[in-house]
């Protein structure tokens, strides 16, 4: 007599590596109308419906990313792909004061969507304004309801965006040239307190000094939320400190002074009871290496008995590689001389071309560019790691990856200058008729090769626009310095920016960059990195996931620990064109790492790729915070 079918899908043999942190175990993983029915060995693979063969696998709750842009992605495609075959299973959306929980906003002419992302996170306005042609709803609750109609392929977390919630009950163009009135300050803790008890998990802000509007007659001005004052962000955080909920911050990294004050919210001693925060983020800068010792620093101070914090820095764990196409990338946006570069559409050439033929922007770029690296203080602070600006302008860590001549690419911006500087001497150097084709057409330094190497930049720029792509490290060239940071208690691992920056960055593999670095350290390290990765930012962003105890939802990850051992992520970066953007991104190729996905109990990636299930069943949810609803509230108002 055949068994009586009791599970629907068995993992079986794994080494399962549950998010507690203790030593993995070799073992069964029983599920059951998409929650862990059973755990444990021997389980009778007869009574499943479908059996994983997990053998010498790590069996695991899937990954959290705490720091994501899905927001608009999650609109054009609910299976969110270059999150689900990394492991990830749970996304933490509408980070940096920017999201759509308040619909289109699309009011008096204005385009707030179109206007706060297309620089901020570097995305095309045409994929934007498809997005946001999408967005309908016009309160949190109908967007809580949209997210629950698609048909996710993973979870995701929306949080409420300080950008647009000034810009909702302000206007766009009121909210970035006045301060808010007192009936307006009170309309947006009306309207964040009504999202705290539909669910919402929390509340991000932005007060970095290089993000900035994307359409007239703002493009020289700041996105909303830089405007906001010290008063309106500790009457809004107040709330949700009452709620015990989440605020994710970017810090003003120029002002020391005014970081130290916005973070001391998260003081219990100070204020009764701690704030929990998150913030952008831990990183080993290549042009000032104290950032991350103040960061690191400042984190212990906030969470130390003298202060009582609930406070936490992001991490990345890769190398910050950043992809330029010509002059525009995001951190171009802060330095003034780039910046105006940036400040045209994309496709405005024409705009960019006048900038760079004018002899006082010309002079004004190369004073930039030649900043501490002739002596003096400027020199001194650039030798000692001391810099304020995060791209550190040399030529040796800049590299050619496309639209440029055949025989650049691969090489640094610093290789073909020296040879083309000396080839009006020694005309042999030139390597080919294309590269010598390169070298007569650059504008400025065909007439005056001795001017130096910001001429060098200006004329790649006249000469190649956005078509010339670049990249280069800004940060995290150091690993070692990067595994203190992943290991440290008090920072979690996790700032990938998943989501934005499409042709730019790709750390959609952050998460396994992570536990590939702590492999290296053995299985111990292992545990403890899967609790840092899930049921840890679970628990801090206060939502049920990261866990597959019996009874959990089944969001589940199957790794081949052989096939992470010797992953190489720069190998798998590639270009790609994605239809639903009509648009390329720049992407990362774990494949063969993580051999299986299941969301909601349902498999939607194996090792040979997506299954009939991801984008077509609906499998991931909307996740609320883990004291929404009736009983939250009662709990809440007890308290």
């Amino acid at each position: 007599m055949a068994a009586r079918r009791e599970w629907d899908t068995l993992i079986r043999g794994g080494l399962v590596i549950d998010g507690t942190g203790a030593m993995p175990v070799t073992g069964d993983v029983a599920i059951k109308d998409g929650r862990i029915a059973a755990r444990g060995t021997g389980l009778d693979p007869a009574k499943a419906t479908d059996v994983i063969e997990a053998e010498g696998k790590w069996v695991m709750p899937g990954l959290l990313d705490i720091h994501t842009h899905f927001d608009l992605e999650v609109e054009l495609d609910p299976g969110l792909p270059e999150a689900v075959r990394h492991g990830t299973t749970t996304v933490l959306m509408s980070n940096c004061s920017l999201g759509i929980c308040f619909g289109h906003q699309r009011r008096n002419g204005e385009d707030p969507i179109v206007d706060c992302f297309a620089r901020v996170e570097n995305m095309p306005k045409h994929v934007l304004k498809k997005a946001a042609d999408l967005a309908t709803w016009t309160t949190t609750a109908e967007y809580l309801d949209h997210l629950d109609t698609l048909k996710l392929g993973i979870n995701v977390i929306p949080m409420v965006p300080h950008s647009m919630l000034r810009a909702e009950v302000m206007g766009l163009r009121e909210s970035v040239t006045r301060d808010p009135r007192e009936d307006e300050l009170q309309k947006m803790e009306s309207l964040l307190e009504t999202a705290m008890g539909e669910g919402y998990v929390g509340f991000s802000t932005d007060a970095l000094p290089f993000h900035f509007l994307a359409e007239d007659p703002h493009r020289k001005t700041k996105i909303p939320s830089q405007f906001g004052s010290y008063k309106e962000l500790k009457r809004l955080t107040a709330i949700l400190r009452r709620w015990d909920r989440l605020w994710q911050a970017t810090p003003p990294k120029d002002n020391p002074a005014e970081v130290f004050r916005n973070f001391l919210l998260t003081s219990g001693r100070a204020h009764g009871k701690p704030l929990k925060v998150t913030a952008v983020a831990a990183m080993d800068v290549a042009a000032n290496r104290n950032l991350v010792k103040l960061a690191k620093i400042l984190t212990r101070l906030l969470n130390s008995s003298l202060f009582k914090g609930h406070f936490r820095f992001q991490a990345l764990a890769a190398p910050f590689r950043l992809y330029w196409d010509g002059p525009v990338n995001p951190l171009a946006e802060e330095i003034p001389e780039l910046r105006e570069l940036n400040e045209p559409d994309l496709e405005d050439r024409e705009a960019r071309q006048r900038i760079l033929a004018d002899p006082d922007y010309q002079a004004r770029f190369a004073a930039m560019w030649m900043h501490g690296k002739q002596g003096g203080l400027a020199g001194f602070k650039r030798k000692m790691r001391a810099e304020q600006m995060a791209f550190d302008r040399d030529m040796a860590q800049m590299v050619f990856h496309s639209g440029c001549p055949a025989d650049w690419v691969g090489e640094t911006f610093e290789d073909v200058f020296r040879r083309y500087q000396v080839s009006f001497g020694m005309p042999d150097v030139i390597r080919s008729e294309e590269e010598r084709a390169a070298f007569d057409a650059l504008p400025l330094m065909a007439t005056t090769p001795d001017v130096g190497e910001p001429y060098f930049i200006i004329g790649l720029f006249q000469l190649y626009d956005t078509d010339l792509r670049w990249w280069t490290i800004s940060a995290n060239r150091d690993m070692e310095v990067v595994k203190k940071l992943l290991v440290d208690p008090q920072i979690f691992p996790g700032f990938n920016d998943s989501g934005a920056h499409l042709t730019n960055m790709a750390f959609y593999d952050g998460n396994l960059r992570c536990l590939q670095l702590a492999q290296a350290d053995g299985m111990e390290r292992v545990a403890a990195q899967v609790k840092r990765l899930t049921r840890d930012p679970a628990d801090f962003i206060g939502i049920e996931a990261g866990r597959i105890e019996t009874g959990d939802v089944a969001d589940i990850a199957i790794i081949d620990p052989e096939a992470l051992k010797t992953y190489d992520s720069d190998a798998g970066l590639q270009f790609i064109h994605r239809d639903v953007f009509d648009h390329e991104q720049l992407v990362n190729r774990s494949d063969g790492v993580v051999t299986h996905v299941l969301v909601g109990g349902g498999l939607v990636w194996t090792k040979d790729g997506f299954t009939k299930d991801h984008g077509t069943t609906k499998l991931g949810r909307a996740l609320r915070h883990r004291d929404a609803g009736a009983a939250g509230a009662d709990k809440i108002a007890a308290e």
